[in-house]
């Protein structure tokens, strides 16, 4: 039983110096690294307003990345809407889908565009 408590303490002591190491050496592989940038908005007025500063950067890349998404899957209709219209000939679904692609995304750039000065309020 001491055996077994002894073993126990002495991991736990090798443990804790392990830890302590590596706080040790984070800091020092840290040194070499670059400052994080400031938000766009919101820098130097405290905690929280750099931490608002960081949602809202987050908030617009939420919206650019809806808007990568918005123009693939449109694309990726449009080539299937292709693919069909070269098979039965038609093309005037083609020609809707395209429009109506071209239209919903651009409805999505206005709202991503029209919803960052309102984040930043």
């Amino acid at each position: 039983m001491k055996f077994k408590q002894a073993i126990r303490v002495t991991g736990d002591k090798a443990a804790q110096v392990l830890a302590l190491a590596g706080l040790g050496m984070s800091q020092a592989f840290a040194q070499g690294l670059p400052t994080m940038d400031a938000p766009s908005q919101g820098s130097g007025g405290g905690l929280m307003s750099t931490l608002q500063g960081y949602i809202y950067d987050g908030a617009i890349l939420i919206g650019l990345v809806l808007c990568v998404i918005a123009f693939f899957v449109v694309a990726s209709s449009s080539v299937a809407s292709f693919k069909e219209a070269r098979e039965r000939e038609t093309w005037g679904k083609f020609a809707v889908t395209v429009m109506v692609g071209v239209l919903l995304v651009v409805a999505v750039i206005w709202l991503a565009t029209e919803a960052a000065p309102v984040l930043s309020q």
